[in-house]
């Protein structure tokens, strides 16, 4: 009798132990995209667990909302975007929210189910491209890196169509928001998506691409958060978890090249 009163006595207290720990873990709230912002997330979760941080994922489809809801201190933080993305954010909405890691680069990249190759892509053809500034500009100078177009600014990041200076084919541009792009493969000749985009819509960035950006890449998607949260102790957690070898491992096997690891 005094053993199971003993082993119970035991078991009650790892319980009361247990769900005082669950009590104090520090819940941090993240807006990331489903591919591949929230997989890599869902790989940190149980270290993150361990250490005292409860991370709750908000998976949105849109560029706009995981910012503003930051701004307005209903996330934490978010993980789904670039740097110029973010400058160029902060810069027309007003908001100050800043990067605390650099985790990934998706590598851009230009689809058709119209031709094989850009040899194909006839004159007058309609290319579709992401309608926000940063990614607009990035999408353009790929395709000026493929001798298609030629910018006034060959170094500009937030070119649009109104910076072309030359276009020998006559291409047609239509500017669309990032995640309708994958919709408009049937509709246009060619298609400039976000690999993230791409990767929901069931592409295979290196296999399927005409052609992509290469690993060096300067648009490495980051960690935000509000300016005055970038010192917390579960934001520092959250970071050192996305640096670790684990989530190096789960990136490198899971994407094939399609995501390039950075740290």
């Amino acid at each position: 009798m005094r053993f199971h009163f003993v082993r119970s006595a035991f078991v009650v207290a790892t319980a009361l132990v247990l769900a005082a720990g669950a009590a104090h873990a520090e819940k941090l709230t993240i807006g990331a995209t489903q591919v591949p912002h929230a997989e890599i997330l869902e790989v940190v979760k149980p270290q993150l667990a361990k250490d005292g941080v409860e991370l709750d994922i908000k998976v949105f489809s849109d560029y706009v909302q995981p910012n503003m809801l930051v701004a307005d201190k209903q996330l934490d933080a978010n993980f789904f975007q670039h740097q110029p993305y973010l400058d160029s954010f902060n810069k027309e909405r007003g908001t100050d929210l800043v990067a605390v890691a650099l985790v990934h680069i998706e590598p851009f990249g230009g689809y058709s189910r119209k031709i094989k190759s850009l040899n194909d892509l006839a004159p007058g053809s309609t290319v579709a491209i992401p309608n926000d500034p940063s990614n607009s500009g990035r999408a353009l100078l790929l395709l000026q890196k493929q001798g298609l177009i030629k910018l006034k600014d060959p170094s500009n990041i937030v070119a649009t169509p109104r910076d072309i200076i030359e276009n020998p084919k006559k291409l047609k541009f239509r500017e669309l928001e990032a995640a309708m792009l994958p919709r408009s493969l049937d509709d246009v000749a060619l298609v400039l998506i976000n690999t993230n985009y791409a990767l929901e819509a069931g592409l295979v960035p290196t296999k399927d691409a005409l052609f992509i950006e290469g690993a060096e890449s300067p648009y490495a998607n980051i960690v935000a958060v509000r300016k005055e949260n970038q010192d917390a102790p579960a934001i520092k957690k959250l970071v050192k978890a996305l640096h670790s070898d684990e989530v190096r491992q789960f990136i490198l096997q899971k994407y094939k090249g399609a995501v390039v690891p950075i740290f």
